[in-house]
């Protein structure tokens, strides 16, 4: 019992020692920490003035306490105390007097506060403030890398990278945020990760000024202005800013593409892609529109879409100085002075600017349609051509004209429209001058020039310059008409006669004449009506030279030439030179002078003729003499009339 009592009070007595000498230790850290001389030397004034004033009650303590004090001094506990601090000063006996920090070497004292670097690199000439640091950087000229993982064998340079390495392997995250819980398995990933909630963006451009939260973003993004591509391609030599960029490129060459679809097994060379692709199948769009709602399944293609609201157009093209809302569409038009068209195809060798355009015409070798409508069972090409195609069967108009607010299911529809308002028309024929609003219109008009008919109708052979024209001949010959007007039940073979006939019973006449304000609904009408205020006659006879404002005219004037009388009577078989002369040749047949004076019973081929004929009934006289106001029936009988007063006023 005693002896356990002896051992229990030993314990104690070790640790009361133990105590001692940690307070201990912590004074003379404290003592060791100052900052300035200044605040040194404060503090040596400050003890000699305690001393001085403890030294006269020192003394009647030291004869109270003096048996104390030398059982003190014999003690375990002051010896081991006494121990640790000569042995803590003479391990450390080196103080900064910058930090107060101790140090085992008089080297390690001078050169952080100083700036000194005494040990340089031989081979590239960096300097190191200390020796071990020269050692770690060797490793990369030599290329050591000592230190293996043993699951997946990498090396690494140090043990410290080793140790974060394996961290992947076990799944240990050991840095968590404190605000959201994120973990990552590195302590500077955290205190970057740490800037986001703080929103700090330490690390600014010298050149635009733009800001970023790691110095490893700044110093990619400043490639962008020194245009330095330190990554370089092995196999072409295509240099890249980063290696990520670099990493997929390499697939192009390998053809490695590790990302499957679990759904339709289509392959990606990186996940990223995968991720966009999977949107297709569950249909997610998280990427929205705050102007008009449109979502997406990329957040490139909603930046690309903003665009189009904020009119922003950043890609510019150097030749012709036309801008584009991406770069991909600037490439595609790049193509258009360069020529280029490197996608040719096998069966016909028609080449394309674009992979996708081949693979659209390759299916009309194929005849394949693989996109059906479930309203009306048409077959198309490709999915776009659907979407556009349901419109007709949802009425839906998405493109609006910010002028007049005429509305359009295609985009380029509109945009042909807005070249109407803005009367722009970019595309010239080189040989005549002449200028059209869209190239088309330009390309069919060329043909003309060349005398090029390329659309052949396979009935009767007649060739046309474009195939608009030989739609609507080919409605000759079948006699299909499928669109009809809801007012008086006409029908149309072409969608655009129908329009022009609306304008019947809508009164519209869309198209304004800017001299006299004469207005008209085709825009044909306007364009022969223009040549009345310019005089011009851009229509000419290669025979005799004779000029006229309207084609029709020259094509009716070309016949006196040429002897042709294409319009043939079904009747007796007689042919005319114009349309009109037959009209009123049939009429005669048909009407085999049906209409009859009710006075006087005379028969007459057209009603025009019968109501000449009814004015020389007495009670009617419709022209009257401006002078002397007497009337007559006819207005040939007034013209012999007015020259007996010419005639009078003459010998007068």
């Amino acid at each position: 019992m005693c002896k356990e009592s002896t051992m229990k009070q030993n314990h104690r007595g070790t640790n009361s020692s133990l105590m001692a000498l940690l307070r201990m230790r912590t004074r003379i850290r404290k003592a060791a920490i100052l900052k300035t001389p200044e605040k040194r030397e404060r503090k040596n004034r400050n003890k000699r003035r305690d001393m001085r004033k403890s030294k006269s009650r020192k003394a009647e303590l030291t004869l109270k306490s003096k048996k104390s004090t030398r059982k003190l001094t014999q003690s375990k506990n002051y010896i081991l105390v006494q121990f640790v601090i000569k042995h803590f000063l003479e391990t450390k006996p080196f103080t900064c007097s910058i930090c107060g920090k101790r140090f085992t070497q008089k080297g390690h004292l001078t050169q952080i506060h100083t700036g000194e670097t005494p040990f340089t690199c031989g081979n590239c000439g960096k300097s190191f403030s200390r020796k071990n640091q020269l050692d770690y950087h060797m490793i990369i000229h030599t290329g050591e890398k000592p230190f293996s993982c043993g699951s997946c064998g990498k090396s690494f340079n140090d043990k410290g990278q080793l140790n974060v390495h394996m961290r992947i392997h076990t799944g240990e995250k050991p840095f968590c945020c404190g605000t959201c819980g994120k973990s990552f398995t590195q302590k500077g990933n955290l205190d970057v990760h740490m800037r986001i909630h703080r929103g700090e963006k330490p690390f600014s451009c010298g050149s635009c000024g733009k800001r970023y939260g790691e110095r490893g973003t700044l110093t990619q993004h400043m490639r962008i202005h020194t245009g330095e591509k330190p990554f370089s391609c092995g196999t072409c030599g295509k240099g890249f800013s980063k290696k990520s960029h670099l990493n997929v490129h390499v697939k192009i060459h390998t053809g490695e593409k590790p990302f499957s679809c679990g759904t339709c097994g289509t392959s990606f060379t990186y996940k990223g892609s995968l991720n966009v692709h999977m949107r297709i199948h569950t249909g997610e769009k998280p990427f929205s529109c705050g102007t008009c709602g449109k979502s997406f399944t990329n957040k490139g293609s909603l930046n690309v879409h903003m665009r189009i609201h904020t009119g922003e157009k950043p890609f510019l093209c150097g030749t012709c100085g036309k801008r584009f809302t991406n770069k991909g569409r600037l490439n595609v038009h790049m193509r258009n002075h360069t020529e280029e068209k490197s996608f040719s195809c096998g069966t016909c060798g028609k080449s394309f600017s674009k992979n996708v355009h081949l693979n659209v015409h390759m299916k009309i070798h194929t005849g394949e349609k693989p996109f059906s409508c479930g309203s009306c069972g048409k077959s198309l090409n490709n999915k776009g051509q659907l979407n556009v195609h349901m419109r007709i069967h949802t009425g839906e108009k998405p493109f609006s004209c910010g002028t007049c607010g005429k509305r359009f299911s295609r985009k380029d529809k509109l945009n042909k429209h807005m070249k109407i308002h803005t009367g722009e028309k970019p595309f010239s024929c080189g040989t005549c001058g002449k200028c059209f609003t869209h190239k088309d219109s330009l390309n069919v008009h060329m043909r003309i020039h060349r005398g090029d008919k390329p659309f052949s109708c396979g009935t009767c052979g007649k060739s046309y310059s474009d195939k608009r024209s030989l739609i609507h001949h080919m409605s000759i010959h079948t006699g299909e008409k499928p669109f009809s007007c809801g007012t008086c039940g006409k029908s149309y073979s072409l969608k655009t006669t129908l329009t022009r006939h609306m304008r019947i019973h809508t009164g519209e006449k869309p198209f304004s004449c800017g001299n006299c304000g004469n207005r008209f609904s085709r825009k044909y009408n306007l364009n022969y009506h223009m040549r009345i205020h310019t005089g011009e006659k851009p229509f000419s006879c290669g025979t005799c030279g004779k000029s006229y404002s309207d084609k029709r005219c020259l094509i009716q004037h070309m016949s006196i030439h040429t002897g042709e009388k294409p319009f043939l009577c079904e009747v007796c078989g007689k042919s005319f030179s114009q349309k009109s002369y037959l009209s009123q040749y049939v009429e005669a047949h048909a009407a085999e002078k049906s209409f009859s004076c009710v006075i006087c019973g005379r028969p007459f081929l057209s009603k025009p003729n019968l109501l000449f004929h009814m004015k020389t009934h007495p009670g009617e006289r419709p022209f009257s003499c401006v002078t002397c106001g007497k009337s007559f029936s006819q207005i040939s009988n007034l013209t012999v009339h007015m020259r007996e007063h010419r005639a009078h006023d003459g010998i007068i």
